[in-house]
């Protein structure tokens, strides 16, 4: 029982140093430079892909599990590897690999998005 616990406690720990490290850069990002949010959200999502691509971000998913997958950068984890996974069987599969990988995700975003916006009346953000 004891052992159990502290397995998840460590595992608890590793997402949140990990995800909260990655919520760091784009911290420091925000602060120190001239970026939008929008072209700050897109350079993390690249980011996910491209480290995919090489190699880095697989180990990272494995080693930090949510901490690596819930921030915008595993979006772009998520695509990629469901495009390569989409290679494996063919061009058109590589196409749409990563279009099947997410639709789950963004399908979610899109419902939920909806049910809050009938629930709550939306306002205009003032400066």
């Amino acid at each position: 029982m004891g052992q159990e616990i502290l397995f998840i406690f460590l595992a608890y720990l590793k997402a949140f140093a990990v995800g909260g490290a990655i919520c760091l850069i784009a911290q420091i990002i925000i602060n120190f430079t001239d970026l939008t949010a929008g072209k700050i959200l897109v350079y993390f999502m690249l980011a996910g892909v491209v480290l995919t691509a090489i190699g880095v971000y697989q180990p990272l998913v494995e080693f930090a599990g949510a901490g690596a997958t819930v921030p915008i950068s595993g979006f772009g984890y998520l695509l990629a590897n469901g495009a390569m996974r989409g290679a494996e069987q063919g061009f058109f599969q590589a196409i749409t690999g990563s279009l099947a990988a997410a639709s789950a995700g963004v399908t979610a975003a899109v419902v939920f998005s909806f049910v809050m916006a009938l629930i709550f009346k939306s306002k205009t953000k003032r400066n």
